[in-house]
């Protein structure tokens, strides 16, 4: 017996989510999310992220087993309608936990959010953003100037962290990527592969003439004086896959595409 004897179904605004919806509604019963067993998602991967942060913002713990109906589909299953509960008998969990951005403006305004992905340091002008990194309290870049810098996740590092040249990491490998976004100096510098469990710091030099945004997947923060990312272990969230397509099979794929 299906350990998930109790699904709830989300699904995304998109037309092809909700004709999908509409298919499994009359397929299969459902519960509401808050005594669900696991959730069903339909969508892409930004639906994917927003139902994740759903979990974070409830925190509770329920496994999401997603099916694309949206363009890119990475953290999604292939959409099925027929087989569901064997499927979902079988899937293999994945856990994932997310990065905390610890903002801090330059009028002084604290914003702390989670980030699936990524936390993104952008400029906000034409002016280069100048930034110093430290890492675990230890400066290790005093001047990066750049359009910007990120931290993903290994979840994260084939989104907005591949399109930047960043490396991608995989799901075993608990580290974070720290990449850089069009640096111009010093122009040789490709970013690093940083412990998961390390603190990673930023200070935006010049905010005054040089203004920087954080973004923690969809949250920004606009005119940061300091940003602090750290992985948070204190939340766990869980994916679910197809045994014969899972996350860390992809990952490997996506490193072999040409």
């Amino acid at each position: 017996m299906s350990r998930f004897a109790r699904l709830a179904l989300l699904a995304s605004s998109t037309e092809p989510a909700q004709l999908a919806a509409d298919e499994l509604r009359a397929l299969y019963d459902w519960s509401p999310v808050e005594s669900a067993d696991a959730i069903v998602a339909l969508g892409g991967d930004g639906f994917m992220l927003q139902t994740l942060h759903g979990m974070i913002d409830r925190r509770r713990t329920v496994p999401v087993f997603g099916m694309n109906l949206g363009t890119v589909g990475f953290l999604m299953n292939g959409y099925r309608p027929d087989g569901l509960l064997q499927r979902l008998a079988k899937a293999k969990p994945f856990t994932l936990h997310p990065l905390s951005m610890d903002a801090q403006t330059v009028a002084g305004q604290r914003v702390v959010s989670p980030a699936i992905n990524e936390v993104s340091l952008l400029r906000e002008t034409r002016q280069a953003a100048k930034i110093e990194i430290a890492i675990d309290g230890r400066v290790r870049m005093s001047d990066l100037a750049c359009d910007g810098v990120l931290v993903a996740t290994p979840a994260g590092s084939t989104a907005y962290n591949l399109s930047a040249h960043g490396p991608i990491l995989p799901l075993q490998s608990d580290l974070l990527a720290l990449t850089p976004i069009s640096p111009f100096r010093p122009r040789r510098w490709r970013g690093a592969l940083i412990p998961a469990g390390a603190a990673i710091e930023f200070r935006v030099l010049d905010a005054a003439k040089r203004p920087v945004s954080a973004v923690a997947d969809q949250v920004e923060v606009r005119d940061v004086a300091r940003v602090k990312v750290a992985t948070d272990r204190t939340i766990k969230l869980e994916l679910l896959f197809d045994p014969e397509y899972a996350l860390d099979d992809r990952i490997v794929m996506e490193q072999f595409l040409t």
